[in-house]
């Protein structure tokens, strides 16, 4: 009896999934390129996750998805929104990290080969599985249906043509312990994912700031045209890198005076953030977060300095 009931229920979850729409519009950035920007807001069931800015380019070879989103529901939604543009076939899918509302959607592309560095693909075997469970607590119904679907192949950094597009994987760190940027020479579209947020604060859960804003630099060597943040407005300028950067460099300085000054975790909540960074989408809930997964080691820095 126990276990027809569960099956009842998980039938009636996946029709909630199903009926969750999450009114993807893919907007045309460049030549055979279209980016699907997620809100610029936090995981919640009225948004089902769809925080995240997802892409594809439509590369006359085939078509090559760049992460696939928060949750399977939404990657069906994306692989339909692909077919209403192109009938050419999906060949090819890049999770850029290990975080989950970049690779929860790799169900709806089980018969395309999906790529990711080395060290994300070991990161999703060891937080995967929690990462999916905490996405049902964050945002419902959506979920429904969605399980971890690790990517098979290895991504290694270089340059590969598919069709007309010549496209450089760069790997790089920071925002966690791999991040992959993909740059179009052929449309000089650079594909940041969470190493770039732009007009909200970036997120911190694994990063390393000293590495995050070494990959920076090596983003803004590349003078690309066209800068698609992991999180935020596509961007006609360099103005992601900008304010990522000054934000960071910021947290950092923050965090070693606080330390420095004996400031507690709570006495530190207490900073009034200047008036740049206030104005960014979410920005004082990133900044408690970060005092959680940042301030510790800043801490015991100072302390073995003493």
């Amino acid at each position: 009896m126990r276990r027809w009931l569960l099956l009842a229920l998980l039938a009636v979850n996946v029709a909630h999934a199903a009926d969750f729409d999450y009114q993807l519009a893919p907007r045309q950035i460049a030549a055979d390129t279209w980016v699907v920007e997620g809100r610029n807001e936090d995981f919640a069931f009225a948004n089902g996750g769809n925080i995240v800015n997802t892409a594809f380019i439509v590369t006359g070879a085939g078509v090559v998805v760049i992460d696939s989103g928060p949750s399977r529901a939404y990657g069906e939604q994306l692989r339909a929104a692909i077919a209403r543009i192109t009938e050419q076939p999906v060949v090819r899918v890049w999770n850029t990290h290990h975080h989950p509302d970049h690779f929860l959607g790799n169900q709806a592309f089980a018969d395309a080969p999906v790529h990711a560095l080395p060290q994300t693909i070991a990161d999703m075997q060891q937080d995967g599985n929690a990462f999916t469970e905490n996405m049902y607590r964050l945002n419902g119904d959506a979920m429904a249906g969605t399980e971890m679907r690790l990517p098979q192949h290895a991504a290694n950094a270089g340059t590969e043509t598919l069709g007309s597009h010549r496209l450089t994987l760069i790997a790089l760190s920071g925002h966690s312990a791999a991040d992959l940027a993909i740059f179009d020479h052929s449309t000089g579209v650079l594909f940041a994912s969470d190493l770039l947020f732009h007009r909200r604060a970036p997120t911190t859960p694994h990063a390393d700031l000293r590495h995050w804003l070494a990959s920076l630099d090596v983003l803004d060597g590349l003078n690309a045209r066209v800068i698609v943040p992991g999180h935020g407005p596509v961007s006609d300028n360099a103005e992601p890198i900008r304010q990522t950067r000054a934000w960071l460099t910021w947290l950092s300085a923050t965090f070693t005076r606080g330390a420095q000054n004996g400031l507690d975790m709570n006495e530190l909540t207490d900073t009034v953030l200047p008036a740049e960074h206030a104005a960014m989408a979410e920005a004082r809930a990133e900044f408690v977060r970060s005092i959680a997964h940042l301030y510790p080691q800043f801490e015991l820095d100072v302390l073995e300095r003493r």
